[in-house]
């Protein structure tokens, strides 16, 4: 379909180009508001700071199609094919995105807030500083994406891949990560405050200066973890594995540590709980102890 008989025919009224050819179409800055384009190639298409709010692509084919600064909230793009597409800077809140192919996509600066990735491949996908605020992101495929500097507080993550993930510098205050398979993950700088990692696994992360306060930890395992710096404050480690887990300079104070299992792990210079409480001390030696109640 030529782009200038699209418009002539949306101009006219017409609102169903489901299935139409557009592969490599220029259509930058158009308006097509509330269209039917499923099923349509649009195959390295410019859409560039295009208005498509509440626009129907569900199964579309969007690969390497520029969608840089496009403006779709509330569209519907399940199942639609955006691998490799650019979508820097886009608007879309309130969109619907279940089981879209989103890996290895440019998605710096989108705004997702509120929107539902279930299910979406986003292998390999660029996040910075997405906005992920309260978005459904359950079973989502986000292995090895680039989130430094994310904002995911309040989104569901329950079930969702984040082997090899970078949130370095990522909000997740509030998430629950509830057994969260974390190995080795970049969360340096992170805010997790008041975050439900209970059951997590956390060997070897990166959580170098994250904020943990208020957090639960019950039965993580932190094994190898780099806490430095990290804030503890008020955190629940009750029966976490913290075995060689460097937590110098960290602030452990009001946190709880009962069971905790703390060997070969490093407190040098840390900020740790009273001593009146059952949970760990240093020795004269300056090897980590647990507690015992007085």
């Amino acid at each position: 379909m030529e782009v200038r008989d699209l418009l002539n025919r949306y101009e006219s009224g017409e609102r169903n180009f489901a299935d139409s050819d557009l592969s490599g179409a220029d259509l930058k800055g158009v308006t097509l508001v509330g269209v039917n384009l499923t099923k349509a190639n649009l195959r390295g298409a410019d859409l560039s700071r295009a208005v498509l709010t509440k626009t129907d692509l569900s199964s579309a084919c969007l690969n390497w199609a520029n969608l840089s600064f496009v403006k779709m909230s509330e569209g519907k793009l399940a199942d639609a094919d955006l691998t490799k597409a650019t979508l820097t800077g886009a608007y879309m809140v309130k969109a619907k995105l279940p089981r879209a192919k989103l890996s290895g996509a440019n998605l710096t600066g989108v705004n997702f807030r509120s929107a539902n990735l279930w299910s979406a491949n986003l292998c390999g996908a660029n996040l910075q500083g997405v906005n992920f605020r309260n978005a459904k992101l359950t079973g989502a495929n986000l292995s090895w994406a680039n989130l430094c500097c994310a904002r995911l507080s309040g989104a569901m993550l329950y079930g969702a891949i984040l082997s090899g993930v970078n949130l370095s510098q990522a909000y997740l205050n509030g998430v629950d990560l509830n057994g969260s398979d974390l190995n080795g993950i970049n969360l340096s700088d992170a805010k997790l405050n008041n975050a439900n990692l209970e059951g997590s696994n956390l060997v070897s992360a990166n959580l170098t200066e994250a904020q943990l306060r208020w957090a639960s930890l019950i039965g993580a395992d932190l094994t190898g973890a780099n806490l430095s710096r990290a804030s503890l404050y008020k955190s629940n480690l009750d029966w976490t594995r913290l075995n060689r887990a460097d937590l110098t300079e960290a602030d452990l104070s009001e946190a709880t540590l009962m069971g905790a299992s703390i060997d070969g792990a490093e407190f040098a210079g840390a900020t740790l709980p009273e001593l009146t409480r059952r949970y760990f001390y240093l020795t004269a030696d300056g090897s980590p102890t647990l507690a015992v109640s007085t």
